[in-house]
């Protein structure tokens, strides 16, 4: 017996590489954290509608927070 399944073609994108387009649909998978400050707010712009984006959280924990890594953002200077 065959069994068939729907599928349809989908494109997976960083948050940089998506930033400056418009998208009708965006999932955003964030059961680990947004790098970068303002990465989440570009990943939830892009999409023309509010309607077509899909979260996915943590189950334990159905909020996200925005780390920050200074040493990465500032560079030391002697």
């Amino acid at each position: 017996m065959l069994e068939q399944f729907p599928l349809k073609v989908s494109f997976a994108l960083t948050i940089n590489k998506s930033q400056g387009q418009s998208l009708t649909k965006v999932s955003l998978d964030l059961r680990s954290f947004v790098f970068m400050n303002g990465q989440l707010y570009v990943a939830m712009s892009i999409v023309t509608s509010a309607q077509r984006i899909t979260i996915l959280l943590p189950t334990n924990n159905p909020q996200t927070e925005n780390e920050v890594y200074p040493k990465v953002l500032y560079r030391e200077t002697t």
